[in-house]
């Protein structure tokens, strides 16, 4: 799985977008779809960043997303869209718990929210990523790029 340093290092564009698209309301927002064994999949509306070429999210301690990415840990993330341009990022991969406290503390000192321990924060490792590109709603359909983590496909 990759970071996303090495996401923009090696497919600058989607990154770029990408970033552009989770700030694009101001405080970093997506759709996080969790899983869990036979259970049917969870989407849920998330707070995200990008700090120190790694992105996290915040995530209720008690919360059944939190329950889905310990167990299982995968994981899609899809920015919300513009009417007027819905362009669109999507990511897939793996989430691993923060555990670390000064990693934690970096973390959440720039935070779109106060932070306190009824949050756990997780990483999110990337295997795919796609971004579909429409400037406008009339664009159709949209021009697709993809990235694949070559470390992944070839462990």
């Amino acid at each position: 799985m990759a970071t996303w340093k090495e996401l923009a290092a090696a497919a600058p564009e989607i990154a770029d977008e990408g970033r552009r698209l989770i700030l694009a309301r101001g405080d970093g927002e997506a759709l996080l779809a969790t899983v869990r064994g036979d259970d049917v999949p969870r989407i849920h509306p998330v707070n995200v960043a990008i700090v120190d070429g790694r992105l996290y999210a915040f995530i209720i301690a008690r919360s059944p997303k939190r329950l889905d990415l310990e167990s299982d840990g995968r994981y899609a993330m899809h920015t919300h869209q513009d009417p007027a341009a819905p362009s669109e990022v999507m990511l897939r991969g793996h989430a691993r718990l923060v555990t670390d406290p000064s990693e934690r503390a970096k973390v959440a000192a720039g935070w779109a929210f106060e932070v306190d321990d009824g949050y756990a924060l997780f990483e999110f490792d990337i295997e795919i990523a796609l971004l579909g590109s429409r400037p406008t709603a009339d664009d159709w359909p949209p021009r697709y790029q993809s990235w694949k983590d070559e470390a992944t496909t070839s462990a």
